[in-house]
C-alpha cells in the first residue's frame, strides 16, 4: 500500500519524462494487447476459417465497439476522477468511486447483453447495411452470439484496468492484459485448429482470457495490500458520482459509438460501390463472387492494423492520464503543458511509424491476414488492402496529435470540448464524405475519404490545444503571483 501510494505522490514531484515512461510503456503494452486481441481473432479465423469469415468479423466490429463503448465511458470516466481526487488527497473519495464505477459496469453489462442478444439478427443487417451475402451474416451471428454472453466480464475487465493504472499500478495493469492476449493467442489455434470450432471458437477465447484475468483484478482489489480496495460501503450508486464520470467518460463513449457508426456507413458504401469506380483494384467483371464482401473483409483488416496504432498512441494518452491528472488537480499546470508536449511528440512517432508501413508495406501486412492458396477471394483482398490502406494512411503523421489533443480534454475534465473532438473527425467529416465520394469514385472515394477527415479533424484540435495551453500558462502565471 506503501508502495502505490508513493507512485501517486511523485506524480507531482518527480521528471516527467521518466513519468511519462513509467505509466506509458505498460499502458502502451496493455494498450497494444487489447488491439491485438481483435488482430489475433483475424488472422487464425482467415488461415483457419477463410476469407469470408474475414468479411462476417468485418461486420462484427463495429457493434462491439458499441459495446465496449459503453465499458470505455465508465472506465475512463472514473479513472480520469480516480486521478484527480488522489492529486487532492482524497483517498476515500477515490474508492467510491471505483465502487460505483463496478456497479455501473455491472448494470449496463447485463442491460447490453440482453439488448443485443434478443436482437442480433436486426442489428446485423443494419450494421451489414442489408447487403451481405448470407454466408458473411452467419459468421458475424455466430461469433457475437459468443461474444455478447460475454460482455458483462469484458466491462469490468476493462474498466477495472483502467482504474488499476490511474490508482499507481501501471505494471500489474500491463500484466493482467499481457496475461489476457497470451490466453487467447493460445486457445485461438486451439479451438479453430485442433477442435474445428471456427468463429465461435475464437469468440469463446477472448472471453475465458478475459474470464481469468477478471478474476486476478478481483484478487488485487480484495487484497489489504492494495493502494486503493474494494470496499463494502463504496457499493451503493451516488448520482453525483455517477454523474462526475459520465461527464468525462462521455467523450470516449460518443468516439467508440461514432467510429461504430462511420464503419457501418463504410461497410455499406463499400457493398453498394466497392469495384465501381475507375481506379478500384477489382470489379464485378473482373471477379467471380460477391464483390462487396471483398471489400468489406479489406476494410476489416485495414481497420484492424489501423486500430493497432492508434491503441498504441492510446497507450501514450493512458501513460499521461493520471499525471495530468493529478498535476492539474494539485494545480502544478506547468507540468501539465510539459507532459502534454512530451506525449504528442511520442504519439506523432508512432503513428509516423504506421504512416511508413502502410505505404511501404502494404501487401506484407494483408497477407498476415489471409492465405493467398485459400482461392480467388482471399486473393482479391490482398490486392485491395494493398491499395486502401496506403491511401487511408496519408495524414497518418498527424493523427497523434489529434489523438492526444482529444484525451487531454477529458484528463483535465473539460468534458463538452472532449466530447466534441472525438465526434469531428468521425461525424462532422468523415461520415458526409462517405455520402458524396463513394457513389462517384467507388471504394477509392471511400479510402480518399478517410485522410481528408483527418487532415480537417487535425486543424480542429490544434487549434482548440493552442486556447487550452495558452489559458493553462495564465493559470500558471495567477498562481505563481499569488503565492
Amino acid at each position: 500500500m506503501a508502495t502505490a501510494q508513493n507512485n501517486t505522490v511523485s506524480l507531482g514531484t518527480d521528471s516527467l519524462g521518466k513519468l511519462l515512461a513509467r505509466y506509458a510503456i505498460p499502458a502502451i503494452i496493455a494498450m497494444a494487447s487489447s488491439s491485438l486481441y481483435h488482430i489475433i481473432d483475424s488472422v487464425f479465423i482467415g488461415h483457419g476459417v477463410g476469407g469470408a469469415a474475414i468479411s462476417g468479423m468485418a461486420i462484427t466490429l463495429p457493434i462491439m465497439n458499441i459495446a465496449s463503448a459503453f465499458g470505455a465511458m465508465v472506465g475512463v470516466g472514473a479513472a480520469a476522477r480516480i486521478s484527480i481526487r488522489l492529486g487532492e488527497g482524497n483517498k476515500r473519495a477515490a474508492e467510491r468511486i471505483l465502487g460505483n464505477a463496478v456497479l455501473l459496469n455491472l448494470t449496463l453489462g447485463v442491460g447490453i447483453m440482453l439488448i443485443f442478444l434478443f436482437f442480433l439478427n436486426p442489428i446485423l443487417y443494419f450494421f451489414s447495411g442489408g447487403e451481405a451475402s448470407e454466408e458473411t451474416i452467419n459468421y458475424a451471428r455466430e461469433f457475437m452470439q459468443i461474444i455478447m454472453f460475454g460482455n458483462i466480464i469484458t466491462h469490468l475487465y476493462l474498466g477495472l484496468n483502467e482504474q488499476l493504472r490511474a490508482s499507481g499500478y501501471p505494471r500489474k495493469a500491463m500484466y493482467i492484459m499481457l496475461t489476457s492476449m497470451v490466453l487467447c493467442t493460445i486457445l485461438n489455434p486451439l479451438f479453430i485448429f485442433v477442435f474445428k470450432w471456427g468463429v465461435r471458437g475464437s469468440a469463446l477465447a477472448t472471453v475465458i482470457a478475459q474470464s481469468v484475468s477478471l478474476l486476478i483484478q478481483i484478487h488485487h482489489y480484495t487484497s489489504p495490500k492494495s493502494f486503493l480496495r474494494f470496499k463494502r460501503t463504496s457499493f451503493h450508486f451516488d448520482r453525483k458520482i455517477i454523474g462526475a464520470i459520465l461527464s468525462i467518460g462521455m467523450a470516449p463513449f460518443l468516439l467508440n459509438v461514432c467510429a461504430s457508426l462511420v464503419t457501418r456507413f463504410m461497410n455499406t458504401a463499400l457493398l453498394h460501390y466497392g469495384g465501381t469506380g475507375a481506379y478500384d483494384v477489382i470489379s464485378s467483371a473482373t471477379f467471380d463472387g460477391n464483390v462487396g464482401d471483398v471489400y468489406v473483409g479489406a476494410y476489416g483488416i485495414m481497420n484492424r492494423v489501423l486500430l493497432l496504432f492508434i491503441m498504441v498512441a492510446q497507450g501514450f494518452n493512458q501513460g499521461m492520464q493520471p499525471i495530468v491528472g493529478y498535476n492539474y488537480g494539485a494545480k502544478q499546470y506547468g507540468r501539465v503543458i510539459k507532459v502534454l508536449k512530451y506525449t504528442i511528440v511520442c504519439a506523432t512517432c508512432v503513428t509516423t511509424l504506421a504512416f511508413l508501413i502502410g505505404v511501404f508495406f502494404p501487401r506484407e501486412v494483408a497477407a498476415a491476414f489471409v492465405d493467398t492458396s485459400n482461392g480467388a477471394t482471399d486473393s482479391a483482398m490482398v490486392d485491395v488492402v494493398a491499395q486502401g490502406l496506403g491511401i487511408a494512411m496519408l495524414m497518418f503523421p498527424f493523427v497523434g496529435f489529434q489523438v492526444v489533443a482529444g484525451s487531454f480534454f477529458q484528463y483535465i475534465g473539460r468534458a463538452p470540448l472532449a466530447m466534441f473532438l472525438s465526434t469531428t473527425r468521425q461525424l462532422l467529416f468523415l461520415l458526409p464524405l462517405l455520402l458524396i465520394l463513394p457513389p462517384k469514385y467507388g471504394a477509392m472515394g471511400a479510402w480518399v475519404s478517410m485522410p481528408l477527415a483527418d487532415a480537417a479533424a487535425i486543424i480542429v484540435a490544434g487549434i482548440l490545444l493552442f486556447l487550452q495551453i495558452r489559458k493553462l500558462k495564465r493559470m500558471e502565471h495567477d498562481l505563481h503571483f499569488s503565492r
